[in-house]
């Protein structure tokens, strides 16, 4: 007799630091959602060293589907994105942030294109993308120049790579994290370097997205560690191709 559990359709991956006070009706949200649709799924949640009470909230959760990693040390979102896609088992991933922006009914948008692709990026810069509230003048004065940036240096021509709602097909997401490199915020921008350097289909989609006032970003410092990761990701030997 077999034994052997059957791998989820769906693995969702929630990077979390210091998230105590929303990550619960983020998880209650998910889990109703993904309850409702009828496909297996597991939630998994990656404290990055939190200072407050996100791992009990995450840990002490009433669905069974919800798994919980926890850093000893802050690494940052990168890491514990990366952390989280490994430890998946889904046929595909959803990496979702902790404050939903976007919310998790977004991702039938997502599903509408990943026939066609192995990365599927939610986007706020398409003519289908739908803002409600909107970043703050500095952040948004980030996003563009950050985006400006990678494109001159022809890291890729995708509009928004910082989007936090992305769905990847399970196999080539495990693939593309074991070559991860970056930490931090410019992850993002490895992630889709690496696809497009693999030769896989990197598709972008406008999803509904509504700023969190709440965010932990500092656009000074994090905007010259994002500069300064990129540069270095340019200059990165490619690793070779599976």
């Amino acid at each position: 007799m077999n034994d052997a559990v059957p791998a989820p359709r769906l693995s969702v991956v929630v990077p979390a630091f210091n998230e105590q006070n929303r990550l619960g009706a983020t998880l209650a949200e998910m889990s109703r959602y993904l309850r409702e649709r009828g496909d297996s799924y597991e939630i998994l949640v990656v404290d990055d060293a939190s200072t407050d009470r996100t791992a009990e909230v995450a840990g002490g959760f009433s669905d069974s589907g919800v798994r919980v990693i926890r850093f000893p040390r802050n690494r940052g979102k990168g890491a514990a994105v990366r952390a989280g896609v490994l430890a998946s088992a889904g046929e595909w991933i959803l990496i979702s942030d902790a404050d939903l922006s976007a919310p998790i009914q977004e991702l039938e948008r997502l599903e509408a294109r990943a026939a066609d692709a192995h990365l599927v990026l939610g986007s706020r810069a398409t003519g289908e993308s739908r803002i409600g509230q909107r970043q703050s003048w500095a952040r948004e004065s980030m996003g563009r120049t950050f985006n400006l940036i990678i494109r001159s240096l022809g890291m890729t021509k995708i509009k928004d790579t910082q989007c936090g709602f992305k769905l990847l097909e399970g196999s080539a997401g495990r693939q593309l994290f074991e070559h991860m490199r970056v930490e931090r915020f410019a992850f993002d921008v490895e992630l889709v370097w690496l696809a497009q350097a693999f030769g896989h289909t990197v598709l972008e989609v406008g999803v509904a997205w509504n700023n969190s006032p709440r965010s932990t970003v500092d656009p000074l410092r994090d905007s010259a560690r994002m500069f300064w990761d990129v540069l270095k990701l340019r200059f990165r030997r490619l690793p070779r191709r599976p």
